[in-house]
């Protein structure tokens, strides 16, 4: 016997036999010798894969094969090792083959008690599928199931129709009678056991005892019609009278009685009751046997529709399930394996049939586009044929696994291109391409770098990811190959290089100095030196900077690049980084400056200074005293740092000494002059921002002055002065809170009396209480004349007299009595009819007039025309008339 052959009957066949799973032994597997020696290990390996490829042709080893070969993969770096002299990775696998063999067998016996279930039951086709599964005998895993107490055997045959046509009206007769079934009705005069309804209908005697007590049908059925007959005549008689006739009728009245108790449990199955639930309602409900309860619900969990037999739905039921996930392989082996045969083409075939019949159509359909797709030179259109034929049959045996190695077609082109910059200080590489032409299935890149050659795979090099090398070798041809992979297989590398990647010096700064112009870099550590030319001349410079004189005022243009060697040793030059400067003479200090705000514009500061020989000046605000002193030469950055530059506004001439500016806060306003990166400190000025009142309105109010304005911008209190004439002024201050809470400021002044009031905004600098401008507004002097209106005479002669008084001898340009008739009091003079006028009137002094004749209420106010005299009203009662 040759070696195929032994491995063929020790290996192949007993692990088809056990649904193709491969053993979980390698010793086994591979036929390994023992003990273990490198060149027996490798040479046995070998021996075996050869034998597969062989197997491989004939079809029932197909699938398995297949199984072994992608499980060796896993396992080629164990024998790899073994064939350096390196058994310990083998070794321990061997062991643990063990363990895992054990495992499965545990979890195969655990699944068939889970199919088992309640009833302890199985069938031979269960065992059968499990145990190809689980990669087991189906002989060991029945000897398991024993042991666990599990009973194998096929389902009993129930028929499929009830032995009476009539027997739903029966039912309906029985659940009006309230007998829990026909048995309970025909043996109901008597206590009764447990009843046997399969192997023949008998009963079990009260009690319990071990003795089945066989009932004779017949007698039971006449003892039960001559019960009822001796009832009076009701609606339950005519119901028992149907159920009597249906026993009559049938030839085996047990057959009948052992279809009332199948069909209440498969009433229950259909409502979803678990097994458990179907025991307890068989055993206790119906009073059914325990044996036999057993047997009744396994076969409701198997049967499928009333009359069928075997495995969980029976085999119609099982074909359906594995068509429907799409396992049409395993469909059309279970037909083959239950001998299911075709539709024969008379009348409607069972379900089995046509559902066998699809199966072996789809798979037949699936074979032949394999066939095709193996014989297809396109790996495009044999990946399409392979997939039309997993969507016919999903489980079809190599399908999957020839589709996944067929490569997509080769990227057309692919393109490196160096990047500096953008945060690739050193450079970087990015790579693209075009994809792949082919549009079956889902086509990825995988990019990899090699240095010195091309690569020659996706594993051959340091992958990139995203296409970008971020850090790439400095100086050094680099190739870059972009495969295109389908599933496990990969199309030949487009590739682009070589490309090398030699970096510019970095941090590039040039300092100008006064005709002297210094240079820093860094520089890359593989550049062997810098090269530095300015205008066309090459300036002697080290690695890290130079240094040189030049003239001043002029631009210098510097080209510094980094110089590498290649691999012939010939230097190479890079394109360097270009800068200009121009060097000066140091800036001169502004020693003195004016500054004052612009009485017309608050905010805005004028400033006055000597213009500097050289450099231009300019000023910027420091929140405290400046930290340099006077004509300091400072970097302009650290300047830049500590303070704020000021622009200048509209009306500036720096080039003249003058300068508008915004401070806007407070602080110093320093002077700086400026010449390429430096800056001479000069003179400095303490600027306040206390910006004065705007628009501010001053109006006497009887003893006092109200003054309103608008509150300045980031100013806290306002120090006012108010002079009365005569008197010496008087100062305070006001918050703002305190002018919101009053609407404005009171000055008390009085009335006959001019007032000036000056406005400052106020606050604290330095530790100093300051003001900034002050705003005047002036209230003029007014003379009060005080009047009264007397009425007197008799009522039909009535006559008015107006008293005039003041507190110093004037005169009234032009004094209006105005008679205004209701209830309300005119407030000017066109508000009602004037009485009487006179002009140039003495004060003080009195006036007369006749009374008017008004008929109602009315009132007599006075008012005069001078801008400098105010009138003061008598009382109320005074100048209103009642009537």
């Amino acid at each position: 016997m040759t070696f195929d052959e032994e491995y063929r009957r020790d290996v192949l066949e007993p692990a088809r036999a056990s649904g193709d799973q491969p053993p979980e032994d390698l010793r086994v597997r591979y036929a390994l010798p023992d003990p273990l020696e490198p060149d027996a290990v490798t040479a046995r390996v070998r021996e075996v894969r050869q034998c597969w490829r062989r197997a491989r042709g004939q079809l029932k080893y197909r699938r398995l094969i297949d199984r072994l070969e992608a499980e060796h993969r896993t396992l080629a770096p164990l024998f790899a090792a073994a064939e350096r002299g390196d058994l310990r990775g083998l070794a321990e696998r061997l062991h643990g083959g063990t363990e895992r063999a054990e495992r499965r067998r545990a979890g195969t016996r655990a699944r068939l008690v889970d199919a088992a279930g309640a009833p302890r039951m199985a069938t031979p086709g269960e065992v059968a599928a499990i145990a190809r599964a689980g990669g087991m005998a189906a002989d060991e895993l029945a000897r398991l199931a024993a042991a666990d107490g599990i009973e194998v055997r096929e389902p009993d045959p129930l028929p499929a129709a009830p032995p009476y046509p009539a027997f739903r009206k029966v039912r309906e007769s029985l659940d009006v009678l309230g007998e829990r079934h026909l048995a309970g009705f025909l043996f109901g005069d008597r206590p009764i056991g447990p009843m046997h309804v399969l192997d023949g209908f008998a009963l079990s005697p009260p009690g319990g005892g071990a003795d089945r007590a066989p009932r004779p049908a017949p007698a039971a059925v006449a003892a039960a019609g001559e019960r009822w007959a001796r009832r009076a005549r009701d609606t339950s008689t005519t119901h028992a009278e149907t159920v009597l006739a249906a026993l009559r009728s049938v030839a085996d009245p047990a057959e009948l009685l052992r279809y009332d108790i199948v069909d209440r449990l498969r009433e229950r199955f259909r409502q979803l009751a678990s097994d458990r639930g179907l025991l307890r309602h068989a055993a206790e409900d119906l009073g059914v046997a325990a044996g036999d309860a057993r047997r009744l619900v396994f076969l409701d969990l198997r049967e499928d529709g009333p009359d069928a037999a075997g495995g969980r739905g029976g085999v119609a039921g099982r074909l359906r399930a594995l068509l429907d996930a799409g396992e049409v392989f395993a469909a059309a082996e279970l037909a083959d394996a239950s001998d299911v045969p075709a539709p024969d083409g008379g009348g409607d075939p069972p379900e089995e049939r046509l559902l066998a019949a699809e199966a072996r159509r789809r798979l037949d359909t699936a074979l032949r586009l394999r066939e095709t797709a193996a014989a297809e030179r396109d790996p495009d259109r044999a990946w399409r044929l392979l997939a039309d034929a997993l969507r016919l049959v999903r489980d079809l045996p190599g399908a999957a696994e020839h589709q996944r190695r067929l490569p997509p077609a080769p990227v057309p082109s692919v393109r490196a291109d160096v990047e500096y910059g953008d945060g690739h200080a050193g450079g970087a590489v990015r790579v693209s391409w075009e994809p792949s032409p082919s549009t079956a299935g889902e086509v990825l890149y995988h990019v990899v770098r090699r240095r010195g050659r091309p690569p020659r795979g996706p594993a051959d090099g340091r992958p990139v990811r995203g296409g970008l090398d971020p850090e790439p070798p400095v100086n050094a041809p680099l190739y870059y190959g972009v495969v295109a992979v389908r599933g496990e297989a990969a199309a030949p590398p487009a590739v682009a290089g070589p490309v090398v990647v030699r970096p510019e010096p970095s941090g590039v700064e040039l300092v100008p100095g006064d005709g002297r112009v210094t240079g820093r870099w860094r520089a890359p550590a593989e550049a062997a030196r810098i090269l530095v030319v300015r205008d066309g001349t090459v300036v002697p410079a080290g690695r890290d900077g130079f240094g040189e004189r030049v003239p001043n005022g002029r631009a210098h243009v510097y080209r510094i690049s980094a110089v590498y060697l290649d691999g012939d040793g010939r230097e190479v030059v890079t394109p360097g980084v270009r800068a200009a400067v121009t060097p000066s003479a140091p800036p001169d200090p502004v020693m003195e400056l004016a500054a004052e705000p612009d009485p017309g514009d608050p905010g805005l500061v004028r400033v006055r200074f000597a213009p500097p020989a050289n450099g231009r000046a300019e000023l910027v605000l420091a929140d405290g005293e400046p930290p340099w002193p006077r004509s300091a030469l400072v970097p302009l950055e650290e300047v830049r740092r500590a303070t704020r530059r000021v622009p200048e506004t509209a009306g500036s001439a720096p080039g003249e000494g003058r300068l508008a500016v915004r401070p806007g806060a407070g602080g110093w306003l320093v002077a700086v002059t400026v010449a390429e990166g430096t800056a001479a400190i000069g003179a400095a000025h303490r600027h306040v921002n206390l910006p004065p009142p705007r628009r501010v309105v001053a109006e006497r109010r009887g003893g006092h002055v109200h003054v309103g304005f608008d509150w300045p911008r980031d100013v806290t209190e306002i120090e006012l002065v108010h002079r009365v004439a005569g008197a010496a002024p008087e100062r305070a201050a006001v918050s703002r809170a305190a002018y919101d809470a009053h609407g404005g400021v009171r000055v008390p002044a009085p009335e006959d009396a001019a007032v000036e009031v000056t406005l400052a905004s106020a606050g604290t600098v330095g530790g100093a209480r300051t003001t900034g401008p002050p705003v005047t507004a002036a209230v003029a002097a007014r003379t009060v004349v005080r009047y009264d209106v007397v009425r007197s005479g008799p009522p039909w002669r009535r006559s008015l007299t107006i008293r005039l008084t003041a507190s110093r001898p004037v005169r009234v340009g032009r004094l209006s009595l105005v008679l205004r008739p209701g209830r309300v009091m005119p407030r000017r003079a066109g508000d009602g009819e004037t009485l009487r006028a006179w002009e140039q009137v003495p004060v003080p002094g009195e006036l007369s007039a006749p009374a008017p004749h008004a008929a109602g209420p009315y009132w007599l106010r006075c008012f005069t025309a001078d801008d400098d005299v105010e009138l003061a009203d008598p009382p109320v009662d005074r100048l209103r008339v009642r009537r």
